[in-house]
């Protein structure tokens, strides 16, 4: 296996060793970023005349050189490299001779894989936020559409109050809309560069670096070398900001298989987006929302076993470190998967909106309407409470529902009711008297926020 060390030695690896030590099998992943910082890392270094530009014009060509052979398919990065750093410095070597064993000069590979991850994250994380865009856009055109759609909202699992499809889903452009700019907020705190930091101590080299920060569109250079090889924090926040993506995820995706059970038939899943049973032929299963619910907890194990892996590790760079990779690439294809999936599925399903009204007419979900009814003709809030729980235990007896209440029966229970109280517990009353900011009343309000905020033309 090549390495970048080895003169302290006198005898070979363990094969064993190598293969445990070894991290190309996935590092190689964050390739791009390796070549962007050495490419930065090099002008830099023909900058402050480190090397003469000559050099540096060689290295960077091969370095690019590189770049295109990989992408374009002519050169493949094999195993028989310990890690991403070693592939490329070796390639480099190999096409330009030995100006290209000048590249690593005033970096170790604790600032140079620190600042891959760093990139590698950075780039991730706008792909993620671009992702969490198109769904909320996808859950916007839901919320426009169904703004009559009328419902029953729960709580406890117990159909509560009235609501609107478009209320709904209103809550998960909250939460998702929450998940993008929590990204942006990471972002902000982790755009420093800790090229430059060396091993641990900085270097003897008088290094530019603020000017290689700007070359890779950072903030600023970190302000502590030590810091800079050994912080994994914001690994740690995307993980947890991903780990909040996949728990909305998976409540949406709880919902939707309630939702599409025979019990509630609220929802119809396309057939790109279902499967069916082997041995059942009448069945189309909601594989897609419960695999996301199920994948939601490998995305919180790679959080908790990054917090492990840090929690008891001295400054400055531990070997320990190298663990922050495979877990958090799996966490970010996870939540990339089902964010994209979730888009899809949202944007081929149907809403039976007669069923959904149909069930919002059950579970007495209009009482509280008729407690505020009795509450507009003066009957003081906890006494028109009573009086309505009173109605509802006739209406049980009954087997009606409070629409179909005869009005004796309302009459009965208090002098206050007259004709009006069946038009005040209409699904569309119960819906359209809720107009404060946020109820399914004041939609046109949350749709012009929404709008502003995915910055679509204001609807007309």
């Amino acid at each position: 296996m090549a390495q970048l060390w080895g003169g302290r030695f006198t005898k070979e690896t363990d094969a064993l060793v190598n293969d445990y030590n070894a991290s190309i099998g996935f590092d190689k992943r964050f390739f791009e970023q390796d070549i962007r910082g050495s490419i930065a890392h090099v002008k830099m270094l023909g900058k402050q005349k480190i090397l003469t530009k000559e050099e540096a014009a060689a290295i960077e060509e091969g370095l690019n050189g590189i770049l295109r052979d990989v992408r374009e398919g002519r050169l493949t990065i094999t195993d028989d490299y310990e890690d991403i750093h070693s592939f490329n410095e070796a390639m480099l070597i190999e096409r330009i001779g030995d100006t290209g064993k000048k590249l690593h000069t005033g970096r170790s590979r604790n600032d140079q894989v620190a600042l891959d991850m760093r990139l590698y994250i950075r780039d991730e994380l706008d792909n993620t936020a671009a992702l969490l865009l198109k769904l909320l856009k996808r859950i916007e055109a839901i919320i426009e559409k169904h703004t009559e759609t009328y419902m029953p909202g729960f709580t406890h699992m117990q159909k509560a109050q009235p609501v609107t499809l478009a209320n709904h889903f209103g809550a998960y452009f909250e939460m998702f809309r929450r998940d993008r700019e929590r990204l942006f907020s990471i972002r902000e705190r982790m755009n420093v560069c800790p090229l430059g930091s060396g091993a641990l101590a900085g270097t003897t080299y008088p290094l530019d670096r603020e000017y290689t920060a700007r070359l890779l569109k950072f903030d600023r250079a970190s302000n502590n070398a030590m810091d800079g090889v050994s912080d994994r924090d914001y690994v740690v926040e995307f993980l947890n900001a991903l780990s909040l993506v996949m728990m909305h995820l998976s409540r949406l995706s709880e919902e939707i298989i309630t939702w599409n059970s025979n019990e509630y038939r609220f929802i119809e899943l396309d057939d790109a987006y279902s499967t069916g049973s082997s041995i059942m032929p009448q069945k189309k299963n909601p594989d897609i929302p419960e695999l996301v619910r199920g994948k939601t907890g490998r995305v919180y194990a790679a959080q908790a076993s990054l917090l492990v892996t840090m929690k008891g590790l001295p400054l400055a760079y531990n070997k320990d470190m190298q663990e922050d990779k495979e877990l958090t690439f799996d966490a970010i294809d996870t939540v990339k998967h089902s964010l994209t999936l979730m888009t899809g599925l949202l944007k081929t399903a149907s809403f039976n909106k007669k069923r959904m009204a149909e069930s919002a007419t059950g579970g007495y979900i209009n009482a509280t309407d008729a407690a505020d009814y009795l509450v507009r003709k003066g009957v003081p809030f906890r006494d028109a409470h009573g009086i309505i729980g009173s109605l509802v235990l006739t209406c049980i007896e009954k087997g009606v529902a409070m629409d179909d209440l005869p009005l004796t029966d309302y009459q009965a229970a208090c002098p206050a009711f007259e004709e009006d109280i069946y038009d005040a517990i209409s699904l569309k009353s119960c819906v359209v008297r809720r107009a404060t900011k946020g109820a399914p009343g004041a939609m046109d309000e949350a749709i012009a926020e929404n709008r502003r905020y995915l910055g679509l033309k204001e609807k007309v």
